[in-house]
């Protein structure tokens, strides 16, 4: 039984990536922060596997990052924690590096010093690219236009590092845009198609958004996890990027969000200069043809689609909101 170890397992990805490993017969381990309320219902329905085990620890915490390593030994490690909301890191650009940037390092560091012969994934971004024109592939010039993508870009070169200086088998994910029923609220495709569900069920009138023009190559996150893994079968290591191929403005995602319950998005939509980051990244579209080459891997669900699928995810969750509303 292989036995792996996943930051960030109550995340978006870190939920789907749980479920996978489970699937194929892992010993899963999970870093979780301890908090006041337990944030945990991504991974609620995994609750009684008895091959998943959680553990309380931060990526701010290079002491808890060296006893965990140390007492798990896992094959492989995923390292998908992170301060992950690109306008937050404007804000919060110190907490963003410690846990992004240096917060990989503790973790690569912990691991070298185990000596452990494991796998390691680091989850980097299309925000490294920023400014640079599309299509972005593994050869593209970086570019960060926030904190959030400078602090990945350093893990990146962190990971690459360690590679390179000590011979561990890390490899670098570069994932566009990943979207699923599971986002967080406050990330802009989540955003949308709560708010479509609960316009169509007359809870609210309008959304409030930022810039309708961003380009993104947005695909479905179970879909990217399971490229994670083929990243850690492969032979050799080496950085993927994981992308459709297609890129969408913030507009057409709207449109088919909305006319997927057959509403206008024009009447519900407002601008909101206060969702415009400092520095903007234009537009991000990705050639994954490295990965279907090497991996056999390639995006099958494409934004617009996605977008459909997660209304009707959300509008399951304003159905069952007002079933327990209307109850006694």
């Amino acid at each position: 039984m292989k036995r792996a170890l996943i930051t960030g397992i109550t995340g978006q990805d870190g939920s789907y990536l749980a479920e996978l490993l489970l699937d194929k017969g892992y010993e899963v381990h999970g870093l979780v922060r301890r908090a006041s309320t337990l944030n945990r219902t991504r991974i609620d329905h995994l609750h009684g596997n008895t091959a998943l085990h959680l553990h309380y620890g931060d990526l701010t915490d290079g002491t808890a990052l060296v006893n965990l390593v140390h007492h798990i030994r896992p094959d492989e490690v995923y390292n998908l924690g992170a301060q992950s909301h690109v306008k937050v890191s404007f804000s919060m650009p110190d907490y963003t590096a410690s846990t992004n940037a240096i917060g990989t390092m503790r973790l690569l560091e912990a691991i070298r010093a185990a000596g452990l012969d494991c796998r390691f994934y680091q989850a980097s971004t299309s925000e490294m690219f920023g400014a640079t024109p599309p299509p972005q592939n593994e050869d593209s010039k970086f570019h960060p236009r926030s904190p959030y993508g400078a602090s990945k870009l350093q893990a990146h070169w962190v990971t690459v590092n360690y590679r390179e200086a000590y011979g561990l088998f890390a490899v670098s994910g570069i994932l566009f845009n990943h979207e699923s029923p599971r986002r967080g609220e406050n990330f802009v495709t989540r955003k949308i198609t709560k708010a479509v569900a609960a316009i169509e069920a007359g809870i609210q009138e309008h959304v409030e958004l930022g810039n309708l023009d961003a380009v993104r190559d947005w695909g479905f996150a179970p879909e990217y996890v399971e490229g994670m893994w083929r990243m850690l079968q492969a032979d050799e290591p080496d950085d993927y990027v994981l992308a459709t191929g297609e890129g969408h403005t913030v507009r057409e995602f709207c449109e088919a969000a909305f006319a997927h319950a057959g509403l206008e998005w024009r009447d519900h939509v407002k601008y909101n200069d206060s969702f415009e980051r400092p520095s903007e990244v234009d537009a991000l579209i990705g050639d994954s043809s490295k990965a279907e080459q090497a991996l056999g891997w390639k995006a099958r669900t494409t934004a617009l689609d996605l977008a459909r699928l997660m209304v009707d995810a959300d509008r399951e969750d304003v159905g069952r909101f007002l079933d327990n509303a209307e109850r006694p």
